[in-house]
């Protein structure tokens, strides 16, 4: 047994995708996070809900797109490990502040780093396709998706019963998830160190035999006349640095050539505007729906049900991502369609949330409304997805993500900024379903003259699809996960 140990730390797929899903599930399984209004607002930090709406989630909102693009290329730069140690840090951190830093000042810092750890959430599936062989993707992406779903349902529920029946104080919640995520940053030091970028090579083939022969166990690649040498052992012996000038401006050219194969398809381009407006709206219902759960029914006076329903939502949002994988439907004739009559229903569920009086009207409305998203997600990621190179797929989605955060930006300072309109918890959700409803009623129009022109001339909208990959249908069904 113990010889069969190291050769499947160098070469086999199973050591670095299990310790990334243990990774995973650990970073994903904060019993806490359901619970952050009722803390924040509750005696411990003692801050009013309209300081932590209108002054706090914005600062998050404002790091996280200051941050997000330079850890895009970092994360392929480093390799992928260092990034996700520091995720791994800086959730420890994360949870020290919240259990131990006093006053509205470390509130605030604690904003600025929890947008480091979401914005290095990019190093967590990237990691794993610079490891393994192309074959595995599918099964490994699926291993992963499904740690971060069971760790993040897990820790729900272990808080909601902790609250409910055990009768846990708020503080003792937090110490709990600064146990669990600490175990997360020492679980990552175990991962191994990859070898290479997707878009950063260390040093580029002049020849089209660039990736190591796996088959023979040793692989060599070439620039110029310097040359690196890659065992099965991991070794590697190269005479040019990672940062060498050739290969920064090989990585960028990469990135532009993925840049305009991604966008040349129309069809791309208006799945992923999709993808961009409504991963906007989604972020600032999920950042801002424990705020409206308080004003209905205020955690200080009644029994708090976070935990319960946000594991809800995750298990029936996994259930209709993994669904739409297996619904026979020519997506690229009725998938606009589908985008806008679900948009409608999420604008409706938005709607019912900041309207209702009733807590658990409210709730229903969440579980719509996060349910309809993961399954348009998923849609959207897969008909993205189908017809992409690896780096193309890689590159369009986090430009995707990065419009998404650019769009939730613009409304945090119109919309929620104390400094701008500063408006209250209802108006927002009012202000959410509006726009949700601008959403649908562009792709319903959209959607209604597809579907026309493929009644009038069925060639012209008549393409193969894809055959639908598991793994893929709950790759992306959360970005929040």
């Amino acid at each position: 047994m113990m010889h069969v140990l190291p050769k499947l730390r160098s070469s086999g797929w199973a050591y670095p995708t299990a310790i990334l899903c243990f990774y995973g599930f650990f970073a994903n399984c904060r019993v806490a996070e359901p619970f952050l209004t009722p803390y924040l607002i509750g005696p411990y930090k003692n801050i009013s809900s309209e300081v932590v709406t209108n002054y706090l989630f914005p600062i998050w909102t404002y790091s996280y797109l200051a941050i997000l693009f330079p850890v895009f290329l970092l994360t392929d730069l480093l390799r992928y490990k260092p990034i996700i140690i520091v995720q791994g840090l800086f959730l420890v951190t994360n949870y020290v502040l919240l259990c131990f830093a006093p006053g509205l000042p470390a509130m605030a810092f604690l904003q600025v780093n929890y947008a480091v750890v979401t914005s290095t959430e990019v190093a967590y599936f990237s990691y794993i396709y610079s490891m393994i062989p192309p074959e595995k993707y599918q099964r490994a992406t699926g291993y992963l998706r499904g740690a971060m779903l069971t760790g993040y349902t897990f820790g729900a529920s272990l808080g909601q019963l902790l609250i409910s029946v055990a009768g846990v104080d708020y503080f003792y919640i937090n110490a709990i998830t600064l146990g669990i995520v600490s175990v997360a940053f020492l679980v990552s030091f175990w991962l191994p160190m990859p070898q290479r970028g997707v878009f950063f090579k260390g040093n580029r083939a002049v020849t089209g035999h660039s990736q190591p022969q796996r088959a023979q166990g040793v692989g060599m690649k070439g620039a110029g006349d310097q040359a690196v040498v890659v065992t099965s052992h991991g070794e590697k012996d190269q005479s040019g640095g990672l940062c060498a000038r050739d290969d920064i401006i090989h990585a960028g050219r990469q990135l532009w050539r993925s840049f305009r194969e991604s966008y040349s398809s129309r069809q791309v381009i208006c799945w992923s505007l999709w993808w961009a407006l409504a991963t906007a709206g989604y972020n600032m219902v999920f950042n801002y729906v424990q705020l409206m759960w308080d004003h209905i029914e205020p955690s200080s006076t009644s029994s708090v049900y976070n935990g319960a329903v946000e594991a809800v939502c995750t298990l029936v949002g996994a259930a209709a991502a993994f669904s739409a994988g297996h619904v026979k439907v020519t997506w690229t004739v009725w998938g606009e369609l589908a985008l806008g009559m679900f948009s409608s229903v999420g604008a409706g569920a938005v709607f019912l949330m900041g309207l209702t009086s009733s807590i658990w009207a409210c709730y229903a409305g969440y579980v719509i409304f996060k349910a309809s998203y993961m399954l348009l997600i998923t849609i959207t990621t897969f008909q993205i997805a189908s017809n992409l190179s690896m780096e193309c797929y890689a590159l369009t989605f986090g430009i995707n993500t990065f419009v998404a955060l650019c769009l939730q930006t613009i409304l945090t300072a119109i919309v929620v900024d104390e400094k701008v309109l500063g408006l209250d918890i209802v108006t927002q959700f009012i202000v959410y379903g509006s726009y949700y409803g601008a959403i649908s009623v562009v792709f319903l129009t959209r959607g209604v003259y597809t579907a026309s022109t493929h009644a009038r001339c069925p060639g012209q909208t008549d393409t193969k699809e894809p055959e639908p990959e598991p793994s893929v249908d709950i790759l992306y069904a959360d970005e929040r996960f």
